[in-house]
């Protein structure tokens, strides 16, 4: 059993002829020597423990920070990423009311168009139905005209045709 300092400490040498028992005293310092050695061993590992931890916990440090300043750019990327889709959906929006701004206009503008030619087809054919009207009573007028009457009282006799014929052949 490891000698500990209180026990150094009461550490009492018996009392010879000439002082200390000698071997007493070399004995209790083999003794120390054995102890201090182990001690010193254990120390040294245990340095050289605490050096390994200390070495282990940088390491975990450093991959703390790493992890840490990653995390904080992948953060601001973030960020930056939903800024930029914010802005471009801003972008897109704007674009598509432009375009259906222009597209109402023009869709505007044609059906204007349109029914500006629909006025115009309906004056024309009303002016086509007025000179139709006007032309079919004409005829009408004409079929109703006495003219058509008298050429289907006219009778022409066989004799004259006759002698039409004969005097166009000669």
């Amino acid at each position: 059993m490891p000698l500990t300092p209180l026990d150094i400490h009461n550490k009492e040498f018996s009392k010879g002829f000439r002082g200390y028992d000698e071997d007493e005293v070399n004995e209790f310092l083999d003794q120390v020597i054995k102890d201090y050695e182990m001690v010193i061993r254990e120390k040294k590992q245990l340095e050289e423990k605490v050096a390994e931890l200390t070495e282990r916990l940088n390491y975990f440090t450093n991959i703390e920070e790493t992890l840490n300043k990653s995390i904080l750019i992948a953060q601001e990327t973030a960020e930056e990423v939903k800024r930029n889709a914010q802005k471009e959906a801003k972008l897109i929006i704007k674009e598509a009311e432009k375009n259906a701004d222009r597209i109402i206009s023009e869709a505007l503008a044609k059906s204007r168009k349109i029914a500006l030619e629909i006025e115009e087809l309906k004056r024309q054919s009303k002016v086509f139905r007025t000179r139709f009207r006007m032309l079919v009573e004409a005829q009408l007028e004409m079929l109703n005209n006495g003219d058509w009457d008298h050429l289907m009282e006219y009778e022409v006799k066989e004799i004259e045709l006759d002698e039409k014929e004969e005097m166009s052949q000669s």
